[in-house]
């Protein structure tokens, strides 16, 4: 009897037994709670098929459904100083970094990289916001401005996608001033012709929004990306008044003129290539309109 229950009966067991699903085959959708398979969120672009949620996304996904056939090329970013005024509150920054690069396969909360969008050189500089609430730092201007050179040495579009909650308070002054460096990154496109796009996404809030994010050729958001400077709880205290609906949300600053397009997840590597083609082409696509030849004078 000991032999039948101490050794055959797990091995029974062992074969037939109810195996453990796994946590990560399910997700909940923010926008109306219901349950979507993983397999299903990831060939819909992670939006929810029933109310049409945009769940966030991180930035190695991003390009992969940014880029033609997911083809991408990452680019090696310059090293920047780490912890530069040895900032501590309940952890050390450098813990906070070290945890958040153990998560995301190292570098910081910006990843560049190349390739064709719709056929046309681009180079995307996309924000990763599970990388410290996608904070910007030192390191996240100097990819900026290391994506709009590559842009203008590859004669390419240069995208940013941003998703973020602003600059990191743990590197003080030294992050706001990668606010003007961001601005000169575009600038630096600009002049050289090239057009520059913003894809802004959930969320785009603080010295992201007030810098480099709002001043794209083209200004494209998704469908009910979170958009601002100041938080919306935050405004409507000092304010002393309630907010309209929906405030904040693309939709909302589309009607209002902020934006320029609000693009579906799925129609946005389409929609990207066909107004870059438009913008890199500069022979018109249809022939002039003759001019009218001058009416006949009557004669007497």
């Amino acid at each position: 009897m000991n032999w039948l229950t101490n050794l055959v009966l797990p091995k029974i067991r062992a074969v037939v037994g109810k195996r453990e699903v796994p946590d990560n085959l399910w997700k909940k959708c923010p926008g109306c709670e219901q349950m979507l398979f993983h397999r299903e969120l990831e060939a819909n672009f992670d939006v929810c098929r029933n109310c049409g949620h945009h769940l966030r996304i991180g930035a190695s996904r991003r390009l992969a459904i940014l880029f033609d056939d997911g083809v991408f090329s990452r680019i090696e970013l310059p090293k920047t100083v780490v912890d530069p005024l040895r900032f501590r509150d309940r952890r050390r920054y450098t813990d906070r970094l070290k945890e958040a690069q153990a998560a995301h396969g190292g570098g910081d909360a910006v990843v560049v990289a190349h390739g064709r969008i719709g056929g046309q050189a681009a180079v995307v500089a996309a924000f990763e916001f599970g990388f410290l609430g996608g904070s910007m730092g030192v390191a996240a201007g100097e990819a900026l401005l290391t994506a709009a050179r590559l842009a203008i040495l590859q004669e390419a579009a240069l995208i940013a996608v941003p998703a973020s909650g602003g600059a990191r308070m743990q590197e003080g002054v030294l992050s706001l001033m990668q606010m003007p460096r961001a601005i000169i990154s575009a600038d630096m496109v600009k002049e050289k012709g090239l057009p520059y796009l913003v894809l802004l996404t959930d969320p785009t809030t603080g010295g992201v929004s007030a810098s480099f994010a709002m001043v794209g050729d083209i200004t494209l958001a998704e469908p009910g990306a979170i958009i601002g400077f100041a938080g919306a709880r935050v405004i409507q205290e000092t304010i002393r008044e309630n907010l309209p609906e929906g405030f904040q949300r693309a939709e909302y600053l589309l009607d209002h003129g902020m934006i320029d397009m609000v693009v579906p997840r799925a129609e946005l590597r389409a929609t990207i290539g066909r107004l870059l083609g438009l913008l890199r082409d500069r022979q018109p696509s249809a022939a002039p309109v003759p001019a009218a030849e001058p009416a006949a004078e009557p004669t007497a």
